[in-house]
Parts: C-alpha cells; structure tokens; sequence
C-alpha cells in the first residue's frame, strides 16, 4: 500500500477548499450575475494562480509516492474526459475542454514511461531547469514565451492550429474553455515537483514525523480529492439555485 502523508493531504484539502469557495464566487459573478468586480481584479487572479499552482505542483510531488502510476493516470484523465462530455453537452457555453484534470492525467501518463530516464537528473538540476523552463514558457498560450506578459519571443502564428496544437499549449483564437491547461507549461511545474520530492527523498526529509500530522478534516478532504472535484460544482449549483432561482 502506497505511503501517506498527512501534511499533504491536509494542504490538498486545504486547496480544495480554496477553490471551492472561488467555484462558487464564478458561478455567482458569471452565471447568477452577481456585481462583485474584485472578483476581475489582480488579487483575484492571485487567488486562482495559487490554487492551480498548487494542485499541480502537489500532483508532480506525490506522483512518486503513489503506485500504479498507468492506473491513476488513467483514472485522472478519465475523470477530465466527462467534465468536457457533460460541459460540452449540457453547458456549452461553459464547456471545459482540456482543463486541469485532464492536464494533470496527462502529466502522470507522461511521467511513466520518463521516470527512469529523467531520475537520472540531479534533482536539484532538474527543479532548475523545470521550474525555469515553467516560467519561459508561462504565457505561451498567448503566443509569446515569457512570464505573465514579460513578452521575450513572439511565437510563429501558424503554429497556433488544430486541437493537437490546443492539447499542447497553442490554441487557435477561437478556441473557448473556461477552464484550459495545456501541457505547455503546465507540465513543467508538475516536473518541478517530482523533482522536489526527489531532493527531499535524498535527504530523508520525508522521514520526519512533521510529515505524519495532519488536519483531520482538510486531511480526509485531500484523500478524496478526486471524487469532491467531480461534485463540488453540481453541489454548489444546486445550493446556489436553491437561494437565486434555478437558471
């Protein structure tokens, strides 16, 4: 059986339950058509950044920890497969397509058959490097490299066609998805964290009890992590339309 942390599972509840609470204020501002213009602010997006950074940089940090790596790769990437069925089908005009289970189903899938080679890398060259190519490479879906708008090379445009380009991190200006990460950048934070965790597995970091305390609710949170992703947003709707009026 696999090794659980509890002061990881409580920081993955911990961000899930972050992300629950901005769920609700999206669903508030873009389908009950509440006035609430901080939620278009900087700190907003702070707020957003701090919850998808964690998630994946998390993900790449325990993908060590887990067993069956194919199976729970499959399982993630499933999982992001029937948010897009059921968005596409019956919100299409909040449709999720390529979003953060799927990139993150995609980053494990990737990671099985690479382990071997890249574990090979010094982990703290690796972090580096990773971590570096992460922020070259943030604002590549706008057709730049760079990070959050330090635009250092404009990308060729027609690189930016077809849905193999849109799984990659080049999306066509029609492209629309209200929740879309590519695999460019994204997987390079997902890297960064199996490389963290490669570092702290060499220096038996993870050996200290500090790692075995845990929230007991954020903790349990975490390990179901999965399951309340794919519920949370039906459950706020219908808590929301109960107060509001069905839309």
């Amino acid at each position: 059986m696999a090794k659980r942390y509890g002061i990881l599972d409580s920081i993955r509840g911990l961000v899930l339950c972050s992300m629950i609470v901005y769920h609700a204020c999206w669903d508030l501002v873009y389908i009950f058509h509440m006035d609430f213009s901080w939620y278009q602010s900087t700190g907003a997006y702070i707020w957003q950044q701090s919850i998808c950074w964690t998630f994946i940089f998390l993900s790449g940090f325990c993908w060590s920890l887990g067993k069956k790596p194919l199976k729970r790769g499959i399982t993630v990437f499933g999982a992001g497969a029937i948010i897009t069925l059921v968005t596409c089908l019956f919100m299409p005009q909040d449709r999720v397509v390529f979003g953060i289970l799927t990139l993150i189903g995609s980053c494990m899938l990737l990671m099985a058959p690479i382990d071997k080679l890249i574990k090979k890398i010094p982990p703290v060259t690796g972090i580096f490097f990773s971590f570096l190519f992460f922020l070259l490479t943030r604002d590549i879906n706008t057709g730049y490299l760079g990070f959050e708008g330090i635009r250092l090379v404009r990308l060729p445009e027609q690189w930016y066609q077809g849905l193999s380009a849109v799984y990659l991190g080049l999306p066509s200006p029609s492209f629309f998805s209200t929740d879309y990460f590519s695999l460019i950048p994204w997987i390079f934070l997902f890297i960064s964290g199996y490389f963290l965790y490669g570092i702290f597995n060499k220096r038996n970091i993870l050996e200290k009890n500090f790692w075995k305390k845990e929230l007991p609710i954020f903790s349990f949170m975490g390990r179901k992590s999965l399951l309340i992703y794919m519920l949370h947003q039906p459950v706020i709707y219908l808590l929301l339309s109960c107060v509001f009026g069905f839309r």
